[in-house]
């Protein structure tokens, strides 16, 4: 699995290697045809002008301009087919990079997310830019040098001077580059990805003034990326301006030879142009290749990180299709530690609900309660013990049969761009209209979208930003219920609601319960554990209470007074 995960990308492109095959064989006779233009001056001042011949020149004419016409057709040919190679390579890697980033993220990544789909972007690009010609054409420079050295051995020498000194620009290109291009990509992914999170908290930094502060950092993350990018392209434009002048001076090295030559009457004055024009053809890959090199550099950067990317986070294996889940939930001495974390969260947890069963979740700040409703749904996995679900690891579950059947509201809410409709039915593409208006009725939100401006029709825009905070809550926990879920999961549900969206989620929890789903509600507020039957009690990872409701609320009202604060008070639910 490691050695395939290392070469997907190279599988990808190599899956297209017919339609490069292709390519290639059209370079052939796009360089062939590329003869056509010296030929016909060849033969335009060797034969044309000395015999003073209309019909022969009008012969010439006619059969160079239908050369060069499939030549053109030829190359528009190629273009396209390099087109579709990109667009082939994109459609085989971007469902693997979008999965691979989404794993990430759910490990914990921190940086750039997008940053992997924007290099399959590069990579795409470049191969239907002009960069890869470079490459096909390069292999018929010993062709063209080698029919000037049949014009003249010394037109051949010059030619041949011409193209070490720019291949040797090329080289220098790349060693003088690389490494400045590397750092200049660092720094900018390092900015890109302290913006990003920056405009994430953007009402922050306007509430407390922080603009400033924040905006100096990013300048200096940024000053430092473009100082390498500086450097690299100083060095780039100095060797491509400095090709050019070479270029420019062998043609007339060419042409002031092939003048002593055609003075001496040792050559024609037709081979001393068409020497210059094939010249300039044999040197034009090289050329192309230095101006093409910060591309080049990009996309194999762009290439090598989407190759670690892939091999880091390989593609899953197919897991067997099993039943609707009922809901039996239990967990298994589990030791948890957070992606990016060393110390363990949670240390060797353990309980069991049955169908039907709500448990509220208690304990003190960072005792472990979203890393707890992170591992019962299944976005992290324990490193040790088990989290099972009818028996089965909710690892082993297929996630696209049991995410149907999981509901889940987290601390943080999250909504999509798209209607309320859409964000109920999970971004269905052909979502149940009667189920989107149930599951909304179950979390009690019904009567506040009939009176949003369009109703279920409402676009929310990015998060939900035109409502409010308690609006967003109920929405998500409407999300949650949406499609008859056998385990929902709540994290601090209620946080942002108000006495008639703690009482909409109080009979949610009932309802759920009266359907047989398994409900686990992590709670700080009272009003959350109204309706759950058990009570867990977590202290530093450690289960401390387990039982039902009422016996482990004695229970903590128990507790020695030199015992830690745990907020017995605040947690007992009022009657």
């Amino acid at each position: 699995m490691a050695k395939r995960a290392r070469s997907e990308v190279s599988e990808a492109i190599a899956a297209s290697r017919g339609a490069l095959l292709m390519t290639g064989f059209f370079s052939f006779f796009i360089n062939l045809l590329m003869l056509v233009s010296p030929l016909y001056m060849l033969q335009i001042y060797d034969r044309v002008l000395t015999s003073r011949s209309e019909s022969t020149l009008v012969a010439l004419t006619v059969l160079a301009g239908g050369m060069l016409l499939v030549m053109g057709m030829l190359d528009l040919i190629r273009s396209r087919v390099l087109v579709r190679v990109g667009a082939g390579i994109d459609a085989r890697l971007n469902p693997r990079v979008f999965s691979a980033v989404f794993e990430q993220s759910l490990r914990g990544y921190r940086g750039e997310r997008s940053k992997p789909l924007r290099d399959l972007d590069g990579v795409r690009q470049f191969l239907t830019g002009p960069g890869p010609f470079a490459f096909f054409d390069a292999p018929w420079m010993p062709v063209y040098l080698g029919v000037i050295f049949l014009l003249h051995p010394l037109l051949g020498f010059v030619a041949l001077a011409g193209a070490v000194v720019l291949f040797t620009i090329a080289l220098l290109n790349e060693m003088l580059t690389r490494k400045p291009m590397q750092q200049a990509n660092a720094e900018a992914m390092a900015a890109y990805g302290f913006a990003e999170a920056s405009l994430r908290n953007a009402e922050v930094l306007e509430a407390m003034g922080m603009l400033g502060n924040v905006r100096q950092r990013w300048l200096a993350k940024h000053s430092d990326g473009m100082a390498f990018q500086g450097l690299a392209s100083d060095r780039a434009g100095a060797l491509t301006a400095w090709s050019k002048a070479i270029r420019m001076f062998l043609q007339v090295a060419v042409l002031g030879a092939g003048a002593a030559l055609a003075i001496q009457q040792i050559i024609t004055p037709g081979a001393m142009i068409a020497a210059s024009i094939i010249m300039g053809r044999a040197l034009a890959p090289v050329e192309q290749a230095i101006g093409q090199w910060r591309s080049f550099l990009a996309a194999r950067a762009s290439y090598r990180r989407l190759k670690v990317l892939l091999q880091e986070t390989p593609e899953g294996v197919p897991q067997h299709e099993l039943p609707k889940p009922k809901g039996r939930l239990s967990i298994e001495k589990v030791v948890a530690i957070p992606p990016g974390a060393s110390k363990p969260v949670l240390k060797g947890l353990s309980f069991s609900l049955e169908p039907g069963e709500a448990l509220g979740v208690i304990g003190p700040t960072a005792s472990g309660k979203s890393t707890l409703a992170r591992l019962l749904v299944g976005v992290w996995s324990p490193r040790s013990g088990a989290v099972r679900l009818d028996g089965a690891e909710i690892q082993n579950w297929n996630r696209a049969d049991l995410g149907p059947y999981i509901g889940y509201l987290p601390q943080d809410i999250e909504l999509f761009s798209g209607t309320v409709a859409d964000n109920i039915a999970r971004l269905s593409d052909s979502p149940d209209p009667e189920q989107v208006v149930l599951a909304a009725r179950r979390a009690g939100v019904h009567e506040m979208i009939l009176q949003l401006e369009q109703g279920y029709n409402t676009e929310i825009g990015d998060n939900g930003s035109i409502l409010s905070g308690g609006q967003r809550q109920r929405v998500g926990l409407a999300r949650a219920l949406y499609g008859d879920p056998a385990l929902v999961v709540l994290d601090e549900p209620n946080a942002n609601l108000d006495a008639a969206g703690d009482q909409a989620l109080t009979e949610a929890i009932l309802d759920l319960k009266k359907r047989q789903a398994t409900v686990v509600v992590m709670a700080h507020r009272p009003s959350a554990i109204v309706a759950v039957d058990k009570l867990l009690l977590i202290r530093d990872g450690v289960a401390e209470a387990f039982g039902p409701k009422e016996e482990v609320l004695a229970k903590m009202t128990r507790v020695p007074a030199s015992a830690p604060a745990s907020n017995v008070a605040a947690i007992r639910p009022t009657p």
